[in-house]
C-alpha cells in the first residue's frame, strides 16, 4: 500500500475551514457541557475503579457522537486505566491517528473543593486543560466534519488511562496504532496556544553506590562512605547538563546511610534526564556507563531507561504543523510553534516515523495546578482546525 504524504495545504482549498468554525459555534454551549461533563468525572492515575467507569461513560458518549465503530479493541491495564482503541471508517488509503489520555493527576475527591465552574471565556476544574477539553474537541472535530458533508479519513481513536505516569500498558498500544498510519493528532493542551513541534525525550535513572560501613568515630579509616561517592558523583552527574543543547539533568531523590556514627555503606538517586536529540541521549548513555567511584573499594550501578524517546522537529512534523497554521489562517489566526521539555505520548508515535501534529488540543494553561483553565472561545476554533487538518488528508497525494 502506498504512503500517504503530509498535505500540502493547497489540500484545504476545498475546505471549508470557516463553516466548520461556524457550525461548531453554533454547538459551543453543548461543547463546553461535554467538557464540564468529562471533568465531573474524576480519573486519577492512581484509582482502576474511576478510570473504569470514567473510560466507560467516555465510550458511551463518543460512539454516541459518532456512532459505533467498525472495529473496538480495549487492552486491560491492570493496575491502572484500560486503553481503549476505536476504528470508524472514511475515506483515504491510511488512517489517522487521534490520541489522548482521560488519566489526570489529581486525585479522588478534588472536585469537592475545586469543582467545574465557568467565568465568561474562562472555565476550570481539574483535568480540563490536561487534557480532557482536548479529547472534546477530537470528537467534535469528526462530528463537524459529518455535520457538514466534508470526507474525512480513516480514525482510530486511542484513549489511554495511563499517561500521566508514563504510559506504562499504553506504550505498545499506542505503537501498534500508528502503524502503517498517515499522521497521528495528539490532543494535547497548547502552549500559550501554539503547537508543540519537538518534546524533549525524558530518563529516570537509579544510581545506587555501596560503601563499606565503619565507627565513624573510632576507625572512620576502614570504612568507604557511600555518602560521599554519592555527592561526588551527583557533580558529575549534574556537569553532564548542556543547556545549549536542550539538556538537563536533576539528581532529585538521594537517600543514604543509616546512623550519624557510621560511615554510610550505602546510598541511592533517582535522576531525571532531558534531551532533545538523539545525539545527547547517546551522549548520556555514554557517560551514564563510564560512572566510576572515586575510591575503588565503593561500587557504583546504574539502572533505569529512556522511557519517552525524542520528538525532533522533522520535516513531516513541520510540514503538519504548516497544514495546521494553513488552517487557522482560514479564521485569521495566527498558529505558532514551540519545542517544550515536557513529554507526551506523541513522543512514542513520533518514534515510529509517523508525522505528529502535538499540542492541537486546548488553549488555556496550568497543567497539574490549581490554576488550569481553558478558554471557551478557543475550543471551537482549535476544534475545527483539527477538523480541517483531517479533512484535507482524503485529498492529499501518495508517495
Amino acid at each position: 500500500m502506498a504512503m500517504m504524504a503530509v498535505p500540502d495545504p493547497s489540500a484545504l482549498r476545498d475546505v471549508d475551514v470557516a463553516g466548520l468554525h461556524r457550525w461548531l459555534e453554533r454547538h459551543r454551549g453543548h461543547v463546553l457541557d461535554d467538557v464540564l461533563d468529562l471533568v465531573g468525572q474524576e480519573t486519577p492515575s492512581d484509582d482502576p475503579a474511576l478510570l473504569d467507569r470514567g473510560l466507560a461513560r467516555l465510550e458511551r458518549w463518543a460512539t454516541g457522537m459518532l456512532g459505533q465503530p467498525r472495529h473496538r479493541s480495549r487492552t486491560d491495564g491492570g493496575s491502572h486505566g484500560d486503553t481503549l482503541t476505536l476504528e470508524f471508517a472514511g475515506t483515504g488509503c491510511a488512517p489517522v491517528v487521534l490520541l489522548g489520555h482521560y488519566d489526570t493527576v489529581w486525585p479522588a475527591g478534588t472536585l469537592a473543593d475545586w469543582p467545574c465552574t465557568v467565568d465568561g471565556d474562562r472555565a476550570t476544574g481539574p483535568g480540563i486543560f490536561d487534557m480532557k477539553a482536548g479529547l472534546v474537541q477530537a470528537v467534535w472535530a469528526l462530528r463537524a466534519l459529518s455535520a457538514t458533508g466534508h470526507q474525512a479519513p480513516p480514525v482510530r481513536l486511542v484513549l489511554n488511562g495511563d499517561e500521566e505516569i508514563g504510559s506504562p500498558v499504553s506504550r505498545p498500544v499506542i505503537e501498534r496504532a500508528c502503524a502503517g498510519a498517515a499522521a497521528v493528532l495528539v490532543f494535547e493542551g497548547s502552549t500559550a496556544g501554539a503547537l508543540k513541534t519537538g518534546r524533549k525525550g525524558v530518563g529516570i535513572f537509579d544510581v545506587t553506590v555501596t560503601g563499606r560501613e565503619a565507627h565513624a568515630g573510632l576507625e572512620p579509616e576502614k570504612g568507604v562512605s557511600a555518602i560521599d561517592e554519592m555527592a561526588r558523583a551527583t557533580l558529575r552527574l549534574h556537569a553532564l547538563a548542556d543547556p545549549a543543547a536542550g539538556t538537563t539533568v536533576n539528581v532529585g531523590l538521594v537517600q543514604g546511610g543509616s546512623a550519624i556514627n557510621v560511615v554510610a555503606g550505602r546510598a541511592a538517586a533517582r535522576v531525571d534526564v532531558r534531551v532533545a536529540s538523539r545525539a545527547e541521549a547517546d551522549r548520556v548513555d555514554h557517560a551514564l556507563a563510564r560512572l566510576k567511584p572515586h575510591d575503588p573499594r565503593a561500587g557504583i550501578t546504574v539502572t533505569g531507561e529512556w522511557n519517552r524517546p525524542v520528538m525532533e522537529r522533522t520535516p513531516a512534523i513541520a510540514a503538519m504543523a504548516g497544514l495546521a497554521r494553513a488552517a487557522a489562517a482560514e479564521l485569521g489566526a495566527d498558529l505558532a510553534e514551540v519545542s517544550v521539555g515536557g513529554a507526551s505520548d506523541g513522543n512514542f508515535a513520533a518514534a515510529t516515523g509517523v508525522p505528529v501534529l502535538d499540542g492541537i488540543g486546548a488553549v488555556g494553561d496550568g497543567a497539574h495546578a490549581r490554576h488550569e483553565h481553558v478558554s471557551v472561545a478557543a475550543l471551537t476554533e482549535r476544534s475545527a482546525i483539527a477538523a480541517a487538518v483531517l479533512a484535507a488528508f482524503p485529498k492529499g497525494r501518495t508517495e
